[in-house]
C-alpha cells in the first residue's frame, strides 16, 4: 500500500486502514520507531485523564452511547 505525503507534509491513509485501526477524525495515532523502521498505531487512553467526565456518565443503568458521545464538543484539555 503506497500513500502520498502533500506539500503540508500530510499524509492521507487509505480508509481501510484508518477503520482497521479503529480511529477517527479527532482521534491520534502513535508512531514509534524501531530497528525495522516505525511502527504505527492507535494511541491508548490515559484512564487518569478521564476523571473529570466522572459526572458526566449516567448511572441510572442505561445503555451508554459511545458515538453520541464522541460527537458532542468536550474541553479540548481532556483529549490525549
Amino acid at each position: 500500500m503506497i500513500v502520498t505525503i502533500t506539500s503540508k507534509r500530510q499524509v492521507t491513509f487509505p480508509a481501510r486502514v484508518l477503520n482497521a485501526l479503529g480511529v477517527r477524525p479527532g482521534d491520534q495515532l502513535e508512531l514509534e520507531e524501531g530497528p525495522d523502521g516505525f511502527t504505527l498505531r492507535p494511541r491508548q487512553i490515559n484512564p487518569s485523564r478521564l476523571a473529570p467526565l466522572s459526572g458526566k456518565i449516567r448511572r441510572d443503568g442505561g445503555p451508554f452511547d459511545l458515538e453520541s458521545f464522541r460527537d458532542q464538543s468536550h474541553d479540548p484539555a481532556l483529549r490525549d
